[in-house]
């Protein structure tokens, strides 16, 4: 069973360390960085449900990073976690402006810590199958609009050749090996079609190194 994957971002070494052991201890796979712009270059390599970030840190504190991966379409997803001494109203409006899904103040209590990060995760997976759902809707309208929208010149090119075939009578024979090139793309355009108009699940496969392609068999 793969393990949920959480991203510590904190300078404090001591904090750091029992954060990690903390998460490790209750099966998380843990990640650690010591500022946000570390934290940025590790996203490049793994996405977690979970980021847990200190507001104030060197290079890049907290909110930059929150704002940054926010933005970012192939992260905005992640929990964003932050940690900060910093207990104002105005201070957790700043956070919230800038996309943080929730606040710790510190000293974070290990309980809490544990049920906020459970509940990061669920609302982090929930949202992913929403996405996915949205995405495979989209990709079904889209397959059905491009199915009919082929079924309306297939049904003229099949009216065309068959008038071509009786108009051409005895003289069918010499153009059979034509005709039977036609006749045999016109069915695989219909089966097409077919599959378009019927699609339920949509599958996205690789085509080539740069694309990717629908599975429709």
């Amino acid at each position: 069973m793969n393990k949920n994957k959480i991203l510590i971002v904190e300078d404090d070494n001591d904090t750091l360390f029992i954060l990690n052991k903390l998460l490790t201890k209750n099966n998380y796979q843990v990640y650690t960085s010591s500022n946000g712009k570390d934290a940025l270059d590790m996203l490049n390599e793994i996405v977690p449900e979970v980021i847990l970030a200190d507001w104030t840190m060197p290079i890049m504190d907290g909110l930059e990073l929150c704002d940054i991966v926010k933005k970012d379409e192939k992260h905005k997803l992640i929990y964003f976690i932050i940690l900060t001494a910093r207990a104002s109203l105005k201070d957790r409006v700043t956070g919230l402006d800038v996309g943080a899904d929730d606040f710790l103040v510190k000293p974070v209590q290990n309980q809490e810590l544990l049920a906020r990060i459970r509940s990061g995760i669920r609302i982090h997976n929930l949202q992913n199958e929403l996405k996915n759902i949205e995405h495979n809707k989209a990709l079904i309208e889209m397959a059905c609009t491009i199915g009919h929208k082929i079924n309306n010149p297939l049904s003229s090119l099949l009216v065309s050749v068959k008038n071509i075939e009786d108009e051409l009578g005895a003289k069918k024979s010499s153009f059979e090996e034509e005709l039977f090139i036609i006749n045999q793309s016109i069915e695989r355009i219909k089966t097409l079609a077919n599959d378009l108009t019927h699609l339920q699940n949509p599958q996205v496969i690789d085509y080539s190194s740069d694309n990717k392609m629908l599975k429709l068999d």
